[in-house]
């Protein structure tokens, strides 16, 4: 999957966040290091959502664009 993310220059190196995935965020020393940091914040993420909705009642809808 592909997901557009945001990175801003710190201080303290770079932070990086996920625009559609609220709270979805990271940081790194370098560019690089943020971008691979969340990659990794992305997949915990994503597994965190899957394990709330187990057992619920979910539906999938398309939005065409």
């Amino acid at each position: 999957m592909k997901y557009k993310v945001r990175v801003q220059k710190t201080e303290e190196g770079y932070a990086v966040w996920c625009p559609g995935l609220p709270g979805c965020w990271s940081q790194g020393k370098t560019e690089e290091e943020a971008l691979e940091n969340i990659k990794d914040a992305i997949k915990t993420y994503l597994e965190t959502i899957k394990e709330l909705n187990r057992g619920k009642r979910v539906r999938v809808v398309e939005v065409p664009i």
